[in-house]
This record gives C-alpha cells, structure tokens and sequence, in this order.
C-alpha cells in the first residue's frame, strides 16, 4: 500500500522519527503546544533537502514527496510546516548553485545545527499577487532596513532563519526592486502575533510574522533578475516547483490516512481499492515532474507540469477523503475525532496561493504558447 511505502521512505531517511510521532495522537501532534516540529528537528529533518557535501541528506525530489505523505498522514501541520521549510532550504540550494556568496555557509548551518528556515514570501489574501513583497527595505549605510508582516507564516514559533521577498526603495525615488533578505530570527526588531484561529492545522505555527525596523547586512540581500514574461527569476521558479510537488504530497499523505483507517475497517473493500488507485496516479503525476526537477529541470515549462500535477492532487485528495467518511459511516464520522479532523485538512489544500482560479488566465495563455506568469 502507498502508505507503507511512503513511512519506508521516511524511515529510511530519518530513521526513528516515524515510530516517535505513533506515540502520540493526532490531537496533541495537531495543537498549538505540540512538540512535532522539535522531532522533526531532532532526527534531522532540517537537512533533508541539503547536498550532502553541506552536511545534508541530498533526499531526492519523489522521496522527499513521499517522507512529506508520511508525516501528513501522522500529522497535517507537521507536513505542512515541513514543506514551508523545505521549499524555502531548497530555493537556498539553488542560490548556492548560480552564486559564490555566502549561501553554502548557510546550508552547512541549516543542517549542522538544525535550523528551522520559514518563508515570508507569498500572502494568503484573495487579490494579492503571491510574489508581491509585503515587506520593504530602505537603504542606510551599508545595510538595509525591513519594515513589514507577513500573515499567516509558518514556522513562526520555530523558525531560526527567514527568507523573505522585500521591496528594495531606490533612494532617488525609482520603482522599488524586488529583493530577497535573509535574516537570523534572533535579529531584533521580530516579532510574532497571534493570527490563526482555525482549528485545523494549527500546530504548523502559522501566526503573524513583523519585522519592525530589522537591521540587515547588504550581504544578506539578494537582487534576483526577474523575466518579464513570466515574473519570475530562477530562484522563484525552482522554489515553486518544490513547493507545489511537496504541498500537494501533504494532502494526499492526509487522504491516505483515511484511506488507512478504511482499509482497517474491513469496509467497502471497492471504495478502498478505488480510493488507492486515485492516490497511486496522483503519485504517478507528482514522480513524472519529480524527475524533472531531480534530472536539473526548473524552467516554466516544470513549473507548468507541477502546479498542474498540484491542482490534480488536491482534487484527488479531497475527493479521496469525502468517499472514505461516505464508507465509514456516520459512527465512523462521529465516534472519531481524527476523521472529522483529517477530512477537514484535506479541505484546505485549495487555499494555498497561487490558487487555481488565480492561475486560469495565466494557464490559458500559457497553453497558447505564452510563458506561464506568476503574479
């Protein structure tokens, strides 16, 4: 069964970690003081996706897929906040790779001490455009200062490092450039707010994030080079695809959990066959564009293929979770928290930008032959 082989994966990265979350239930994994992400940190998920010649454990992209499916299926905001972490260390593998700068001190950090790195980039606000900077950078000297929020940002209670898309001002009053800042989380000025109040996901620690006057080396600022077709630099794109193949292995992981506690109820044995076989071709989907990414593919073309697999997969999960409740029954809904819960979740895999609707007009020219942008 797929969720054997996805807690194989796991296992076989992060030896111990899986047998460590059993111990717990799906409530505690899932409140707000639960101690999944200091697991997570502690057998060394902080490295999953850094080169091992940085100390990391260079995980593949469909491994990687299937580690986050595992986690997802023990805890929801466990896989979610760990795939927050693993696009933005992944958007930081690629910046190593085209640059000579500081970057790969930063791996070594991230995986030799165990750093929690969260994303300030996109907002979850209907109409904002994900990559437009909510923060910005004015220049003093010879370092800059941030001013902004980001909300809802995961990892907000955890994190040790943030990535974050910053306006950069011109100082003789031009267009403002767009800018990525990397800043320690101890760096004074941060400060974190109370700011989810959904009780579904809520152990991903996806609060307030203000940076208020942070002071900001010049070498911590990149400038990436946009395309203007698509709005995007390499960074940006090679974040997204990470980001999209990952996010959506979490909601199927959270499908798969039901799909797990059907398969143990002996019920409906059609409706569990019918449901594994849509979780195996969303799979199919993620490992087609996962080995793009792994073969050195992160152009617009990838992007394409992984927010398309994305929507599909969320598609699939919900529809999964819905028919695994329908054939467990309504004791099976109301005697067990976990079901009602992780139908719930699924649910939410539609709210992450861009969002499918976002992306229409962009996907039309896109199959017109146009780049695919992003804004």
């Amino acid at each position: 069964m797929i969720v054997h082989r996805d807690r194989a994966a796991l296992e076989a990265l992060l030896p111990g970690l899986d047998a460590e979350l059993t111990k717990r239930s799906l409530s505690d994994l899932e409140s707000t003081e639960n101690d999944g992400l200091s697991l997570y940190r502690r057998f060394g998920g902080c490295g999953l996706l850094i080169p091992k010649e940085n100390g990391g454990l260079a995980a593949d992209a469909h491994t990687a897929i299937r580690a986050i499916r595992a986690l997802a299926g023990r805890s929801p905001s466990l896989a979610v906040a760990a795939t927050m972490h693993n696009f933005s260390v992944a958007s930081l593998v690629a910046l190593a790779t085209h640059s000579n700068g500081f970057e790969w001190m930063l791996l070594d950090a991230v995986a030799s001490d165990r750093l929690l790195v969260c994303s300030a980039f996109a907002e979850g606000r209907s109409g904002q455009g994900v990559l437009a900077p909510t923060m910005r950078a004015r220049r003093e000297n010879d370092h800059w200062v941030i001013d902004g929020r980001k909300k809802p940002c995961s990892l907000s209670r955890s994190m040790n490092l943030i990535t974050a898309s910053v306006a950069l001002e011109d100082a003789d009053g031009g267009e403002p450039q767009f800018g990525v800042a990397l800043i320690p989380a101890e760096t004074p000025g941060i400060s974190v707010r109370p700011f989810w109040n959904s009780q579904v996901l809520t152990g991903a620690e996806s609060d307030e994030l203000i940076l208020d006057n942070v002071i900001v080396g010049d070498d911590l600022v990149v400038r990436p080079e946009l395309d203007p077709g698509s709005n995007l630099d390499n960074l940006q794109t090679t974040g997204m695809i990470w980001f999209s193949l990952l996010i959506a292995g979490g909601y199927l992981g959270m499908a798969g959990a039901l799909v797990e506690r059907l398969w143990d109820s002996g019920r409906d044995r059609d409706r569990c066959a019918t449901a594994l076989l849509e979780l195996e071709a969303a799979d199919l989907a993620l490992a087609s564009v996962a080995s793009e990414l792994d073969s050195g593919a992160a152009d617009n073309g990838v992007l394409a293929r992984a927010l398309t697999a994305r929507y599909a997969a969320h598609d699939t999960s919900r529809r999964v979770a819905d028919s695994c409740v329908e054939a467990l029954g309504g004791m099976g809904f109301v005697s067990s928290r976990d079901v009602s819960y992780l139908v719930s979740a699924t649910h939410a895999g539609q709210f992450h930008p861009p969002s499918r609707r976002s992306a229409l007009t962009s996907f039309h020219d896109y199959f017109d032959g146009s780049a695919l942008r992003i804004d």
